[in-house]
């Protein structure tokens, strides 16, 4: 009964270990995936308000008195218009700065403008010619 108990409490490891390994690879985080060499990934991004308008303002400019800066701070999203190199992955970077863009428009309640904010977002991955993709927030309640 004891040698079947281990048997069990060591597969019951390596299918826990297997699926963290399995997860790693397909999350944007990349959590327990460890890669000895990492890609070597470049981006930049250009984010907007996107006012009801539709006029699209630079998000470098101040707003109701909140800066891009001011509001993201961590991950090298405070100045997204200079090329900086992608940490541990360019899912990784997309998906901070996709969170950054819904943190902005939840908590800038002086702001009554923007619908919403925009990232137009352009990378290099693995040093290859650069693509092109756009990141969105959800659209803003407190607009009318």
């Amino acid at each position: 009964m004891r040698v079947l108990g281990r048997r069990w409490a060591v597969g019951a490891v390596v299918v826990a270990q297997l699926f963290f390994v399995v997860r790693g690879y397909h999350s944007a985080h990349k959590e327990f995936a460890y890669q000895m060499f990492a890609e070597a990934t470049d981006w930049r991004a250009d984010v907007y308000r996107v006012t009801r308008d539709g006029e699209r303002v630079p998000v470098d400019q101040s707003w109701s008195g909140y800066t891009w800066a001011g509001l993201v701070r961590a991950r090298g999203l405070a100045y997204p218009q200079a090329r900086h190199h992608a940490d541990a992955s360019l899912d990784n970077q997309l998906a901070f700065l996709d969170a950054s863009l819904d943190y902005v428009a939840d908590h800038t309640p002086r702001d009554t403008e923007t619908a919403y904010l925009e990232a137009d977002v352009t990378y290099w991955k693995n040093q290859r010619a650069p693509q092109h993709t756009v990141l969105r927030s959800h659209e803003r309640s407190d607009t009318p």
